[in-house]
């Protein structure tokens, strides 16, 4: 799926999985300022911004404005489950970005979930990894925080398969200005109550987790991890 803005802030606070990643981290120096600038525009931008539409926003208007983006970006999953030769899942994700399309009005009900179809989290970053390209430094983008030399070059393969990207309206350049905006502010709400699992150095949080978390994800979760009962629940 498209990487939103604070995309990587996500998979940080929600993928803290327990195995061993190598820390990757030579531009460390570069890093840790450019992280300062993102928490500051974060701060006094975005964070107050999201507030608001979460105060004001039904979480059920929320919920379908959420299912919506995912839905409108999931061409990029669907795409990289045949890049990565998973045929039958990427048949099975065409099925269901067909009926959410449709049946769930553009994606604004899960529909298809209901049918057993399953969500998939799939981007070219994965499908570099899958295919033997490791990962490289890690690296925080401008505005868009975590990432790695890898997964930033794939940003532009799945740049364009986004269909968000092509032009469907006559004023392509205010709709998608638009759209961009709501994604980005529906994405931070989502954030909010996630972020207070944060502790100790932020930077160094982000870092080990979002490593962490994309390798597990390039693996399909079948990485080996600490013997630990409590992360079976």
């Amino acid at each position: 799926m498209i990487k939103k803005i604070f995309l990587g802030a996500a998979f940080a606070i929600w993928g803290n999985v327990a195995m061993a990643v190598e820390v990757n981290d030579p531009l460390e120096s570069v890093n840790r300022p450019i992280a300062s600038f993102n928490d500051t525009v974060d701060r006094y931008v975005l964070k107050p911004i999201a507030q608001g539409y979460d105060s004001v926003t039904p979480e059920f208007v929320q919920d379908g404005v959420s299912n919506f983006f995912d839905n409108l970006t999931y061409p990029i999953v669907v795409t990289n489950q045949f890049l990565q030769g998973k045929v039958k899942l990427g048949f099975q994700d065409t099925t269901r970005f067909l009926i959410n399309s449709t049946f769930g009005i553009a994606g604004l009900f899960d529909v298809a979930d209901k049918f057993g179809l399953k969500e998939h989290n799939e981007d070219f970053g994965q499908t570099l990894g899958v295919w033997g390209v490791t990962s490289g430094p890690y690296v925080v983008l401008p505005f868009f925080g975590p990432s790695s030399v890898r997964d930033a070059v794939a940003r532009g393969g799945d740049y364009y398969i986004d269909p968000s990207n092509y032009e469907y309206f006559d004023d392509r350049r205010a709709t998608k200005n638009r759209m961009t905006a709501l994604s980005v502010i529906s994405t931070r709400a989502e954030l909010l109550k996630a972020e207070r699992l944060i502790s100790g150095d932020k930077y160094a949080f982000m870092r080990d987790a979002y490593l962490q978390k994309r390798e597990d994800m390039v693996r399909d979760g079948k990485s080996e991890t600490i013997d630990d009962p409590f992360l079976d629940d």
